[in-house]
């Protein structure tokens, strides 16, 4: 499984849509709207690097509402949620 942080400038004028328009993507898990440089940032999950570039470079440049793009692909997933979780299980019957 690849997992990829697109950070995204979209126009102005057209986040909502841009966004609505990325998560209608397959292999997009989640678009996120951000504060700062960037306007959003999507979570891609694919299974493969071929996968990635097909979202990246085939299907979010189609879309003209977005003006510039950071691709951020991540090794390794840490997280203390899925720790806590983890380590919960059963203890909500005791």
């Amino acid at each position: 499984m690849v997992t990829a942080f697109v950070l995204i400038t979209a126009q102005r004028d057209a986040i909502n849509e841009t966004a609505q328009q990325i998560l209608d993507i397959n292999g997009v898990a989640e678009v996120y709207s951000t504060a700062g440089e960037w306007d959003l940032v999507a979570v891609v999950r694919v299974k493969s690097n071929d996968a990635l570039a097909e979202v990246v470079t085939n299907r979010l440049l189609k879309i003209t509402t977005i003006l510039r793009s950071q691709t951020i692909i991540a090794f390794r997933a840490y997280s203390s949620y899925d720790l806590e979780r983890m380590f919960s299980i059963g203890l909500e019957d005791a």
